[in-house]
């Protein structure tokens, strides 16, 4: 089954146009170049507003979307919002996720710990908070997906037909148990 992947990117300035998005091009070319499996993206810009972006996420998960991927929002300027609306819409939070993007980005910059991204379950689908800035979204990433295909297979325990992400193992090899194949 062909994976949906939806790319949210939260900005203000984007969703007006005033801005060009970064973020969400640097995720579509990352998944690009990690991903075999066929998968398709889905796409959207909102403003830094929990309602649009909660509205977003779970639109994004009835749609069947696996992985729903962000990025902005996640700094603690008043306008940072996307971990509370991840949160507000999310069944199961995976907090595992934010604290491996906090620590590997801790390398590179000290301002990582002002940072929240984090991670939860929307439906049936993982829902990933990035940071803003391309090269940012690449080290968090380079990061966390190792993990990502096996917890989209644990989310769709049970389910006939679920969506199966393989990455291209001479860039990344994804992390699945022995027995879980």
């Amino acid at each position: 089954m062909m994976g949906l992947i939806a790319i949210l990117t939260v900005s203000d300035r984007a969703s007006r146009g005033a801005y060009a998005d970064a973020g969400g091009p640097a995720i579509r070319e990352y998944l690009a170049e990690v991903l075999a499996s066929p998968w398709e993206p889905r796409e959207a810009i909102v403003p830094d507003d929990i309602g649009a972006i909660a509205a977003a996420i779970e639109a994004f998960a009835a749609e069947g979307c696996c992985l729903i991927v962000t990025t902005g929002g996640t700094g603690p300027a008043p306008r940072d919002v996307t971990p509370e609306a991840t949160e507000k819409v999310c069944t199961k939070m995976m907090p595992g996720f934010g604290e491996r993007m906090r620590q590997v980005s801790m390398q590179h910059v000290p301002t990582a710990i002002l940072s929240r991204q984090t991670a939860g379950i929307c439906g049936g689908a993982l829902v990933v908070n990035l940071p803003g800035r391309p090269k940012s979204i690449r080290e968090c990433l380079d990061a966390v997906f190792p993990a990502i295909p096996y917890c989209i297979d644990l989310i769709h325990t049970g389910n006939p037909s679920p969506p199966r992400l393989e990455t291209r193992p001479e860039r990344m090899v994804a992390f699945r148990p022995q027995d879980s194949v």
